[in-house]
């Protein structure tokens, strides 16, 4: 079976991967987390995930009714390093929501004329009106990070972004709309083993992409330019929750529960909603416990 990208990621792999990223994914057993900094040892037994997440499911359902209802305007950013379950939380908060409701927005690269455009310019058009929300894989949040890790931007365009964004985020907030910006981080090895499960899997391989393959190289360019980026786009009243998410099912539990938290929807049931993990997720300071240096 041929591979994408004429095996780039296994070849990363066996020849510039780190000694001891390599070290860690060899010798990894089933269920077993590969971060040695991760607060847990395993992935989340099964049963318990399964179990909570069809109870957060239904709580779902009941706020996605109340903001249709209601006509509130619910906007949540996810944003995370490459293969860090972004796909797989948003398919499991809109899983059982009637898309024309909950949305997801995916923008491909810009077209010369969005190029020409006020950089925010072209995600406005998305922001949800009244009884909508909108689930942003990726977002404007692509200048502070991949733009520049690739060169797409310049400086001067990189810092206008930054100065502008407080504003920008403050405008949507004032006009009403409920923002909510997720982080999800991955360790180092976990992210290249997600890779290599992509690379080898037929049904999913489309999920790669040029930026993937050549990001493995550029892993300590993004921890800088994420660390700035969390810093600068955070603020009281559109802070970042960070996410750590080397075992998925306690992520998108964590999601789910980031979203639910603080909203008193109709019928909520506050026991099941709870409150996320604090051991997984926070603040920046979770992403930045995480991307000390030498950790995986």
């Amino acid at each position: 079976m041929s591979k994408p990208f004429d095996g780039a990621i296994s070849e990363f792999y066996e020849s510039l991967a780190p000694e001891h990223v390599r070290d860690v994914i060899r010798q990894a057993k089933k269920d077993r987390i590969l971060d040695a900094g991760y607060p847990y040892d395993e992935r989340m037994d099964k049963d318990d995930y399964e179990d909570q997440l069809a109870a957060l499911q239904i709580e779902l359902v009941k706020f996605h009714a109340w903001v249709r209802d209601t006509g509130q305007r619910i906007a949540v950013v996810f944003e995370g390093r490459d293969a860090a379950g972004k796909g797989g939380a948003i398919a499991r908060v809109r899983q059982n929501l009637n898309p024309r409701v909950a949305g997801v927005v995916a923008l491909s690269k810009p077209t010369e004329r969005e190029a020409a455009q006020w950089y925010f310019q072209r995600y406005i058009h998305h922001l949800p009106a009244g009884g909508e929300i909108r689930l942003f894989d990726r977002s404007w949040y692509n200048r502070g990070v991949v733009e520049h890790v690739f060169g797409f931007c310049t400086p001067d365009e990189r810092q206008m972004f930054f100065r502008q964004l407080p504003d920008y985020e403050k405008m949507l907030v004032d006009d009403g709309i409920r923002l909510t910006k997720i982080w999800l981080n991955v360790g180092r090895a976990e992210q290249l083993r997600r890779f290599l499960d992509r690379e080898g899997d037929p049904l999913k391989q489309w999920k790669l992409s040029w930026i993937d393959v050549e990001g493995l190289k550029k892993w300590e360019a993004y921890s800088a330019a994420i660390a700035e980026t969390l810093s600068l786009g955070h603020s009281a009243h559109a802070p970042w929750t960070v996410i750590r998410a080397d075992d998925k099912r306690r992520a998108r539990l964590a999601v789910i529960r980031t979203i639910l938290q603080d909203v008193a929807y109709d019928g909520k049931d506050a026991d099941v909603v709870g409150r996320p993990d604090p051991a997984i997720c926070g603040g920046p300071e979770i992403w930045a416990d995480d991307a000390a240096p030498g950790a995986d």
